[in-house]
């Protein structure tokens, strides 16, 4: 694949991650809402999910339907997209460029630290 000075839009990258067949979410899950020095409870009362069922995501031991990603992406301010990009497996990638996918990783880990509206203690600073 050739990109010329440009990258390819999230939603095209998204097709393609949702077509792999792993793809570890709870990992992704968990280190977006590191990043963003948020806890468990608050992210869950964000989503309007339960703590327990977070829980059992960032592990791997529920599958969450679209809706619910999208619930934890907003309550992150994270861009699914970027989750789907964190998530995905190199093996699964297929025929998308490893360098394109390494720096969209990079550059998606990256911009979770310039956020300036961090998720602490239960409160939005920003």
């Amino acid at each position: 694949m050739v990109v010329s000075g440009d990258f390819l839009p999230f939603a095209a990258l998204t097709l393609v991650f949702m077509e792999t067949s792993t793809m570890n979410v709870g990992h992704a899950l968990r280190l977006c809402r590191t990043q963003r020095n948020a806890s468990q409870t608050d992210v869950a009362q964000k989503a309007n999910c339960s703590v327990s069922y977070l829980s059992m995501l960032e592990n791997n031991k529920r599958d969450p339907t679209l809706s619910t990603l999208t619930k934890i992406a907003d309550a992150l301010r994270v861009p699914i997209g970027v989750l789907f990009v964190l998530a995905a497996e190199t093996k699964d990638l297929g025929s998308v460029d490893k360098r394109l996918t390494g720096a969209l990783a990079r550059s998606a880990l990256a911009s979770l630290g310039k956020d300036t509206g961090t998720i602490t203690a239960g409160r939005h600073h920003g």
